[in-house]
């Protein structure tokens, strides 16, 4: 179900299908479904106080009530999953989360790399891509509110880091 949902963004599914086989991640198009928002490692690992791959998972998983979110570790980015709505709806926020913290809300005419839902090791050599919090069901994605809270913390933390 989740698997069939995450293929109908893109007109041709099986094509999809391929690319997981073949790369372990598929290019779905984002603003139909839902869009996402890339979070620089640096801030995540700041709020979560940790590099290390098990506890980010979790912490993530309660700072965002268990939205999905993909991890690409090689590019050291989170992507959280959220309604296809949250770029025009979240626009003025979202110009503020770019110039102060390096953060992009990725909607209609963006592509995301979308792991196969069986990645969801956090081992970096593993995968290119994983899921650091799984996708639980269909059109389940995280609350926009819970990324502004998270990104709120992020930029205090950040804050009281700088001397």
């Amino acid at each position: 179900m989740r698997r069939h949902w995450l293929l109908s963004t893109r007109p041709e599914p099986s094509q999809a299908r391929l690319e997981w086989q073949e790369h372990g991640v598929a290019l779905l198009p984002l603003g139909t479904l839902f869009s996402a928002v890339r979070i620089p490692g640096r801030l995540v690992h700041a709020v979560a106080e940790s590099e290390e791959p098990d506890e980010i998972g979790g912490f993530l998983d309660d700072a965002l009530d268990g939205g999905p979110v993909i991890c690409d570790p090689h590019s050291l980015r989170y992507y959280v999953l959220v309604p296809a709505s949250m770029p025009r709806a979240w626009h003025h926020a979202a110009g503020t989360w770019r110039t102060q913290l390096d953060v992009e809300l990725l909607g209609r005419g963006a592509h995301l790399g979308v792991p196969s839902l069986q990645h969801i090791d956090h081992n970096p050599r593993a995968y290119p891509s994983h899921w650091a919090v799984p996708i639980h069901s269909p059109a389940t994605l995280c609350a926009p509110l819970r990324i502004a809270r998270l990104l709120t913390m992020a930029h205090h933390t950040l804050a009281e880091e700088t001397p």
